[in-house]
């Protein structure tokens, strides 16, 4: 089981989007994929078209108490442990309880065989579940926006990693998404050549497609199912065959463009 965590202290950056559609993409060419939604925002399981969700259905318990993880909803060929506001709460908790950080890392251990792959999306902040997503991955994936926006959180990424990796030395970035990139606008032309230039290993841009992102999330639906073959599903088939090559993943994604 290799778990990966979407992870980025800016908000709008596709995190959510791309759990959402990277862990479809992988279930789709025959992994066990579960998806974990650690904003309390709770973007990824409203894109997933789950609702009524209760906190006992998230990963509160697990995050404050060290319980083990609770049953995941089946949606889309995925399992996934959705969010919902009250995990906001769990931030205040995990404070005073000592190795709260490491709760979800040691619950998805006891779950190693029933997955291939776990996709977590954090939340776009540094706080207490952005740590307790970050020490449970096996690697990040940090999509970066090709925006000023994306150039200034640069900084505060390299003082989280350096504090995370006093407590798992072994913690590494996979992959760094270029994000939002419009080859037409010169800004973002000049920023994903800087991107090439301070980061590595980078993945190919994606493009600034709104209208199918948001479209698909209004309707619950992975790009996927909702716009195949389209431009944004080709997006998403490149950059999870780049995922899944940067991570190991032992899986052949049908139809990525080479």
């Amino acid at each position: 089981m290799r778990t990966l965590t979407l992870f980025n202290h800016a908000g709008g950056v596709m995190k959510s989007s791309l759990t959402r559609d990277v862990g479809h993409t992988l279930a789709a060419a025959g992994q066990r994929v579960l998806l974990i939604d650690l904003d309390p925002q709770a973007n990824l399981t409203d894109w997933l078209g789950v609702s009524g969700v209760t906190r006992d259905q998230t990963v509160f318990n697990t995050a404050t108490r060290g319980d083990g993880l609770p049953t995941p909803i089946r949606v889309h060929d995925l399992d996934v442990l959705p969010s919902d506001v009250s995990l906001a709460l769990a931030e205040g908790q995990m404070l005073g309880v000592v190795g709260a950080h490491l709760h979800l890392r040691q619950a998805l251990a006891e779950w190693k065989d029933r997955y291939d792959v776990v996709l977590i999306d954090s939340p776009p902040s540094l706080g207490q579940l952005s740590i307790l997503g970050a020490l449970a991955a096996d690697h990040l994936i940090v999509p970066v926006p090709t925006r000023q926006k994306g150039m200034n959180a640069l900084a505060g990424l390299g003082e989280a990693m350096a504090t995370y990796r006093k407590l798992r030395p072994d913690l590494t970035v996979a992959l760094y998404v270029p994000t939002l990139y419009d080859a037409r606008r010169s800004h973002d032309r000049e920023a994903y050549a800087a991107l090439k230039e301070l980061l590595s290993p980078l993945a190919s841009p994606i493009a600034d497609r709104g209208a199918v992102w948001n479209d698909s999330a209004s309707a619950g639906q992975p790009v996927g199912v909702y716009a195949p073959g389209s431009p944004v599903h080709r997006d998403v088939l490149r950059v999870t065959a780049e995922i899944a090559r940067a991570t190991g993943l032992n899986v052949e994604i049908e139809g990525a463009p080479v």
